[in-house]
């Protein structure tokens, strides 16, 4: 069932999935060096519940994200599998704990867990899709913790993505002739949807079907969702149970009319007024799953934005074409440490 390796790090750095006590829970988290003096380098995954780059991801280069063969040369690599998902999900996890506060709590302990571990006064820390969004608070509430932030397929506002995402998907659908798709769309209107799960979740079906996350052309083959996900599949690490609790027990644990009504409020333009740190956004120039258009005009808006970096990828949707993420693992390499220099 277990794949070969990408690559395998010496007995004189650290390969080790750890469980350590964050929530007040046992969640999880994978840590990979060559040397544990490195610069630390926190990954925060999207979805909620998309566990991906986390603990399955030990031993592959490719993680969505970025690559991780030279990086793990270069930094002390730490992957966390968040509350209620993938080797952090336990059954008795109360559904009222599934909110937004609550990940942003857990991240920060994560962060001190990490700081205190490996003697680090401050770390870098790179986040995805909605992962962006702890991640940009992160930053803004703990700056002093941080060397730089680098968020991948950023999110501003979950409101403002959304509205996007509705009329991609209603554009598209009228391209298919997709009456039936219009027909769910038109009736359940625009965003916000803050009265259930089940309105907010038509957008989503929609974008899973025309594929919002990936873009594939006649040049650019994508290796697709479904074979990015096999990789848990076949991680030594995931058991059949991981990968239950991931895609069906953790969904439903986080997926609720609550969390659905509450999520319109995470907004970074009235959280975020500028950037405490430096600051690297990484997007795919075909995204339409989290549009640049918005990242772009919350720049425009700040007053320190010299701290922000662009850098588009040409590739890309919202899942990273693997030609981007070996550029990017370059990035990280190189501009990560020239920050952490720098100040």
């Amino acid at each position: 069932m277990f794949k070969k390796r990408d690559f395998v790090i010496p007995e004189t750095g650290v390969d080790e999935v750890r469980s350590i006590r964050i929530g007040n829970m046992d969640q999880t988290v994978l840590i990979q060096s060559y040397d544990i003096s490195n610069p630390v380098l926190l990954f925060i995954h999207g979805g909620p519940s998309m566990p991906l780059p986390g603990v399955s991801s030990r031993g592959k280069d490719y993680t969505i994200v970025t690559n991780t063969r030279e990086l793990v040369k270069h930094y002390t690599v730490v992957f966390w599998d968040q509350r209620g998902t993938g080797k952090s999900y336990q059954k008795n996890i109360s559904q009222e704990t599934m909110n937004f506060e609550q990940f942003l709590q857990d991240a920060i302990e994560v962060v001190d867990y990490v700081r205190k571990e490996f003697g680090k006064e401050k770390i870098h820390i790179a986040a995805h899709s909605y992962g962006t969004l702890i991640g940009m608070y992160l930053v803004n509430r703990h700056p002093e913790k941080f060397h730089s932030y680098t968020g991948f397929s950023q999110i501003i506002s979950w409101t403002e993505n959304d509205k996007s995402c509705y009329e991609w998907a209603k554009n598209e659908a009228e391209k298919r002739n997709d009456n039936k798709a219009l027909k769910e769309l038109k009736a359940v209107g625009e965003p916000p949807y803050i009265d259930s799960y089940k309105q907010w979740a038509v957008i989503r079906k929609y974008q899973m079907k025309y594929s919002s996350m990936i873009y594939s052309d006649d040049q650019i083959k994508h290796p697709g969702l479904l074979k990015i996900s096999l990789g848990m599949y076949f991680s030594e690490d995931y058991s059949f149970t991981d990968l239950v609790n991931t895609f069906y027990r953790g969904f439903k644990l986080i997926y609720t009319d609550d969390f659905i009504k509450n999520i319109p409020t995470i907004n970074l333009l009235k959280e975020v007024k500028g950037l405490k740190v430096p600051t690297t956004f990484i997007h795919g120039e075909k995204d339409v799953h989290v549009p640049f258009g918005l990242l772009e005009e919350f720049l425009k808006g700040l007053p320190n934005n010299q701290l922000a970096e662009c850098v588009l990828l040409p590739n890309s949707s919202h899942l990273f074409h693997p030609i981007d993420t070996k550029a990017i693992e370059g990035i990280l390499i190189e501009k990560l440490r020239a920050k952490e220099l720098s100040l």
